[in-house]
């Protein structure tokens, strides 16, 4: 094989993997979908509730999904949204109290590390969280108790996230990620017929894995 043929070829391989490589990683213009496990872990703390404790509040999963927009190679935008929470409130020694449920979309602008050429598509981002609490209601025995009318006012704050995408080909990807979301509420009810509100701090981590799709 002569010297010319030799890197005639060696210039269409590396012209393939190239456009290879382009048709695979991130570019402006692409749609990204992703779906996954999500899990919602709260980091909370309140006052002291009736001389006895602080609300606790449990970790809960559920389908995550998420809506990114490439608007250059390195910049994005993206939504996160998920199928709703639902949470068990614990006071101490008393156990499960309540339970609440809540949707948190969360939109955030990104920045993505690499280039359009990158299989690995690490990045950051920064945004806005709101929530919406909902069905929240003390259980039987803490109505036993004197407990009752419970509602939580929703909340906007602050969210931050690290993630991590890897393309698997010019189609698919996989995702790991992890947002911090400021969440704070005023939880409101009647202890023996008297109004109380409680300014609560949720403030959860939240990690998701997931499978994507680019359009």
């Amino acid at each position: 094989m002569n010297k010319k043929l030799t890197l005639g070829l060696v210039a269409a391989g590396l012209l393939s993997a190239g456009v290879s490589s382009v048709a695979v990683a991130h570019q402006a213009g692409d749609i990204i979908f992703r779906a996954g496990a999500v899990m919602v872990s709260p980091d909370e703390s309140s006052p002291v509730v009736a001389g006895i404790a602080e609300f606790g509040v449990d970790d809960n999963t559920q389908l995550g999904l998420n809506f990114g927009y490439m608007i250059t190679d390195n910049w994005g935008v993206e939504l996160l949204a998920a199928t709703p929470f639902s949470h068990d409130v614990s006071l101490g020694a008393l156990g499960k109290i309540a339970e609440t449920k809540h949707l948190p979309p969360t939109l955030v602008a990104q920045y993505y590390f690499g280039d359009a050429q990158s299989k690995l598509r690490p990045y950051v981002g920064v945004g806005v969280n709101f929530t919406n609490f909902f069905d929240n209601d003390f259980t039987q025995e803490a109505k036993d108790l004197g407990l009752d009318n419970l509602s939580l006012s929703t909340s906007w704050g602050f969210a931050a996230q690290v993630g991590l995408d890897y393309n698997i080909n010019k189609d698919w990807l996989v995702n790991a990620s992890v947002w911090y979301a400021d969440i704070s509420t005023d939880v409101n009810f009647t202890l023996g017929g008297d109004a109380v509100s409680i300014d609560t701090d949720i403030n959860p981590w939240v990690y998701m894995v997931s499978v994507g799709y680019k359009f």
